[in-house]
């Protein structure tokens, strides 16, 4: 058994409190010191496909271009605050007499415990913002560097994941990272965000459940080797979602959606997808395959509704075996994988020449569900705007 180690930091602190329950803490520490209490925790998957962490891999040129201006000898400065979520372990102590000032400050102590023999995920805090910086201070050939931090405690990793969120979603962060850790966010976000949290929920159900026919097929920051682009997926949900057979489930009047009805309706219509165009347009890259890109994967969803709309309403949606009978009725005009479309417009597109553009999109989502109906008897109105 390893013998604990364990010291406390003292670190003055002010307490700046936000709304009714919330608490910043501010203060000042050597950046050479902030590794021994913060760790960076990284997006990755465990075995049960558990999403865990939610920083992406440190930018090594940055953090040498960070590092480089510490070491220089132009008297750098870092105003920027980084910022930290510690667990409850770390506690606020205030002073004992009030100083002057407004109501929502108390000045104090922020006791931080820190033990050298612990592993990363055991340490109290996490960077939130500013992990290329806390880098380049711990790799920079200086004796010290202090540094200013914000902080909040909460043992609640989902907390952490929002706080992350919110942070980076005004800066260059990669959409895929967000759209993978909005599942697992809480709290309040921006409207543009809080619309894709019901969608990116969805799509992780798909992408990792072992059950789903697009199991680990989707393109994300875990799953890097995915043929189909989360963009593209996430705008058939959102497209079905807003106006198609998801509708029917995304709840109303306070009630919750039905996540599971969702994938059930997705991973029936997928699966005779894959039945009906077979191993050679499934499961490959775009490049060879435009089942398996933006314009065939938002088309396809726009089909799946059709198909939903024609079978009935409310929570009869079709199976497998409906799916694959639409799907059948469309399969002999499809060239996913080689040959020329006929899109009725006078010019004939190799299946290689469709692009993810909208007016492509719409091309071929026109043609599916023109081809769709005039096999049921029915019009489908081309005028119709889709985008």
């Amino acid at each position: 058994m390893v013998e604990s180690r364990e010291k406390l930091l003292h670190l003055p602190a002010l307490e700046i409190r936000q709304g009714e329950n919330r608490r910043l803490y501010t203060f000042a520490v050597d950046g050479k010191q902030v590794p021994s209490f913060a760790a960076v925790s990284r997006v990755r998957r465990d075995d049960q496909q558990q999403l865990h962490g939610y920083q992406r891999p440190e930018v090594l040129a940055h953090v040498a271009a960070i590092r480089r201006y510490v070491e220089s000898d132009g008297s750098p400065l870092l105003p920027n605050a980084i910022v930290v979520a510690f667990d409850d372990r770390v506690r606020f102590v205030p002073a004992g007499a009030a100083a002057d000032g407004p109501e929502y400050v108390r000045t104090g102590t922020l006791i931080v415990p820190v033990d050298e023999q612990w592993e990363e995920a055991d340490k109290p805090g996490f960077i939130v913002d500013g992990q290329q910086r806390c880098a380049a201070i711990r790799d920079a050939d200086v004796e010290a560097f202090p540094i200013c931090v914000t902080a909040f405690i909460t043992a609640d990793q989902a907390d952490h994941r929002s706080q992350f969120i919110l942070v980076n979603s005004t800066k260059p962060l990669p959409k895929g990272l967000i759209h993978e850790l909005l599942p697992a966010a809480s709290g309040p976000l921006p409207n543009q965000l809080r619309v894709r949290q019901l969608p990116a929920t969805v799509l992780e159900r798909l992408n990792f459940e072992e059950r789903s026919p697009l199991h680990r097929m989707i393109q994300t920051p875990t799953n890097p080797k995915g043929v189909i682009k989360d963009n593209s997926m996430l705008r058939m949900l959102e497209n079905s979602i807003s106006d198609g057979v998801l509708y029917r489930f995304r709840g109303n009047d306070g009630s919750l959606p039905n996540i599971g009805l969702m994938v059930t309706v997705l991973a029936d219509f997928w699966t005779a997808v894959r039945e009906v165009f077979g191993e050679d347009a499934w499961d490959k890259p775009p490049r060879k395959s435009r089942l398996m890109h933006g314009a065939g994967i938002i088309s396809m969803g726009y089909l799946m509704d059709a198909i939903a709309d024609s079978h009935g309403t409310g929570e009869d949606v079709p199976d497998t075996t409906v799916f694959a009978a639409g799907l059948k009725t469309v399969s002999d005009y499809c060239r996913w994988t080689e040959g020329t479309w006929d899109l009725g417009d006078g010019t004939p597109r190799r299946w290689n020449d469709i692009q993810n553009t909208p007016r492509d999109i719409q091309r071929i989502t026109d043609f599916l569900l023109t081809t769709y109906y005039s096999k049921q008897g029915k019009r489908h109105d081309r005028s119709s705007r889709l985008f």
